[in-house]
């Protein structure tokens, strides 16, 4: 059964403007700024951080909760080893099933999210 489903559109160049260090660690989990961390080339920087954000606003559409019930750290989207994303989260019921897909152009990202369960 389909619990809910999300999608968020982002302007690339909106998270180049503020993205400082306190919005990077309000965004992403622990494990995300690890990546982050380790990507060299500031495009891929903003494309990452823009996706993760997508990502987890889609997310909260789908579970129809607004951040303060839900925090962005609480959830962590990561990519399995042929580049598809995931999510981790103990949000989650055991028996929920989160899909999700991002995709970036030069401008912006978008990701879809559908909860089942």
């Amino acid at each position: 059964m389909i619990k809910g489903m999300g999608i968020d559109l982002v302007d690339l160049d909106r998270i180049r403007e503020i993205a400082d260090d306190r919005f990077i660690h309000r965004i992403l989990s622990k494990d995300e700024y690890k990546i982050y961390e380790n990507i060299a080339d500031e495009t891929t920087k903003i494309t990452f951080l823009g996706g993760r954000f997508a990502a987890k606003e889609a997310i909260f559409k789908a579970i129809s909760k607004g951040e303060g019930t839900a925090y962005y750290t609480d959830f962590s989207v990561l990519s399995d080893d042929h580049g598809k994303p995931y999510v981790v989260s103990e949000f989650f019921g055991e028996d929920d099933i989160v899909h999700i897909t991002i995709t970036h152009t030069a401008t912006h990202a978008i990701c879809y999210a559908l909860i089942e369960g």
